[in-house]
Formats: structure tokens, C-alpha cells, sequence
């Protein structure tokens, strides 16, 4: 009776953080479609999308190699993790400049091509024992979960100092905490513990996170301090995306998707006040003029 009650609980927590990881996953859609719209990757990166690939890929294995009827519900989160990462890769490879293509792609080979098929290699010929083996591979997950822990420390480092929450939106701080906490629960429930245990980490980041968002959201700082480099905006974030996926998320979704609409009212509006002062001086050429 227990044991079926945990796995009733465990598969309410299950789809509940499918939901919001599926929405996470979802978030960078307005900065690819930037991208997009500029045939231009300008100063983003690709490492917060490789380190998400290169963790549902691990995570997809350890869900196969623990069997379909008991861990559906990360097979079908990692999968569609997988397919929505390929295709922001692939995209940032087809506008990505030469240089950043080249560097991207040398990483690519490195991490999700190399580094995984070592994973791959070590786990299938290495260790004999199917239990020893999803053991292993469960702790290679945790550990790769856990470093990418300076991701979110970074982020909340720069708010203390600028004073700003301008690169932390409360949002993705409050879904990311969601998840962490959905999926914490899948894998108490599961007794899955590699599942659980990185997700208290991604629970007490995102807390601290929305504590900062309280302390510095009326916080006014100089516009100097405001406009910190791109290369800052999208290599923040964070943890507890699927069962402590933790993977590095790219906040421009959130903080800055409707850039596109607001460059394009600056330029019109600059248009506007060229056109004016065209007229103004216009005038003035006439007044000068004589008769």
C-alpha cells in the first residue's frame, strides 16, 4: 500500500515538473528568435545551450539504463530537452560569425561528442554490474549538476554589487525554484536519491535568489552600473531544470524578449527627431534667406 501510494506521489511531482521544465526549456524562444529575425548570433554564446544538451544527454541515459516503466517521466523531459537544444544549437550555428561557429563547434566535439562517448564507453565496457553501473552514472550526473553551480552564484554576486536585479528576473528565479522542488519530490518519492539530492542546492539557490529580488528589486542604480556587457546576460542561470538538470539557462527569454520591438520604436523615434530637427534647421536656413 505504501510503496503504492510513493509511486502515485511520485508521478503527480513527476508530470508537475515536466510542466515547468518543459516551460523553462521553452524560455530562450524570443532570444533565438532574434537571432533569428537579425541573421545575427551578435555577442551570445553557445555554452549555456551545450551544458544544457550535454545534460539531458546524460540524464536520458541514466533514465534508459534504470528502464522505461520506471523512469518515463525523465526519459520524456531529457528527450524533449534533447530535441529543444539541438535546435537552438543548430540555429546558432547557421547565424553564429566564422570565428564563433568554429569555437562553438570545437566545443561541441569536446563535451556533447567526446566527453559523452567517454561516459558512454567507461559505464558499457568498464563496469560489468547493472546496478554498479546506473550507480556510477547517477553520481557522473550529480557531479556535473553541482558544477555548474557558479552559474547562479555568479549571477548573484553581480546583483549584490550592482544593486540591480536587471539579469535576475523573478520569473525564471520562481519557476526554477518550482522545478528544483517537483523534482526533489520525484526523487524522495522514487528513493532515487542522484535524482533528489542535487536539487536541494537548486532549491536553496533559487530561494536566495528571490530573497535578493526582494532586497534590490526598488534599488536604483547608475545607468553605468545598469549596462553591464552581453556576454553577461546569457550565461546566467541556473540549476533544477529536470531532475537536477542544471543546466545553465539563458535568461534573455525573460529579461529581454521584446528587445526587437524596443530597438525598432528607438530607431523610429530617433528617425523622428532627425527628421525635426531637419525641419528646424530648415526653417532657419529660410528665415536667414532674403527675401
Amino acid at each position: 500500500m505504501a510503496a503504492m501510494i510513493n509511486e502515485q506521489l511520485a508521478f503527480a511531482f513527476g508530470i508537475l515538473g515536466n510542466i515547468i521544465s518543459v516551460l523553462v526549456f521553452l524560455s530562450p524562444g524570443p532570444t533565438f528568435y532574434r537571432i533569428f529575425k537579425k541573421k545575427s548570433t551578435e555577442s551570445f554564446h553557445s555554452l549555456p545551450y551545450q551544458v544544457a544538451l550535454f545534460s539531458c544527454m546524460l540524464w536520458l541515459y541514466y533514465a534508459l539504463l534504470n528502464g522505461m516503466s520506471s523512469a518515463l517521466l525523465l526519459i520524456t523531459i531529457n528527450s524533449f530537452g534533447c530535441v529543444v537544444e539541438t535546435i537552438y544549437l543548430t540555429m546558432f550555428f547557421s547565424y553564429a560569425s566564422r570565428q564563433s561557429k568554429i569555437s562553438s563547434m570545437r566545443l561541441f566535439a569536446f563535451m556533447n561528442v567526446g566527453l559523452f562517448s567517454l561516459v558512454l564507453i567507461v559505464t558499457q565496457l568498464a563496469i560489468r554490474s547493472a546496478p554498479a553501473r546506473i550507480s556510477v552514472l547517477g553520481w557522473i550526473c550529480v557531479a556535473i549538476s553541482v558544477s555548474v553551480f557558479a552559474a547562479p552564484l555568479s549571477v548573484m554576486v553581480r546583483v549584490i554589487k550592482t544593486k540591480s536585479v536587471e539579469f535576475m528576473p523573478f520569473n525564471l528565479s520562481f519557476f526554477l525554484t518550482l522545478s528544483a522542488i517537483f523534482w526533489f519530490g520525484y526523487g524522495m518519492f522514487k528513493k532515487d536519491f542522484c535524482v533528489a539530492l542535487p536539487n536541494v542546492g537548486g532549491f536553496i539557490l533559487g530561494m536566495l535568489q528571490m530573497i535578493l529580488y526582494a532586497v534590490y528589486r526598488h534599488k536604483k542604480v547608475a545607468d553605468a552600473e545598469k549596462k553591464l556587457p552581453e556576454n553577461t546576460k546569457n550565461v546566467a542561470m541556473i540549476s533544477k531544470i529536470v531532475p537536477s538538470e542544471t543546466s545553465m539557462v539563458d535568461i534573455e527569454g525573460f529579461v529581454n524578449g521584446g528587445d526587437a520591438k524596443e530597438e525598432d520604436a528607438e530607431e523610429r523615434e530617433k528617425t523622428e527627431t532627425d527628421k525635426k530637427e531637419e525641419r528646424i534647421d530648415a526653417s532657419g536656413n529660410q528665415k536667414e534667406c532674403p527675401v
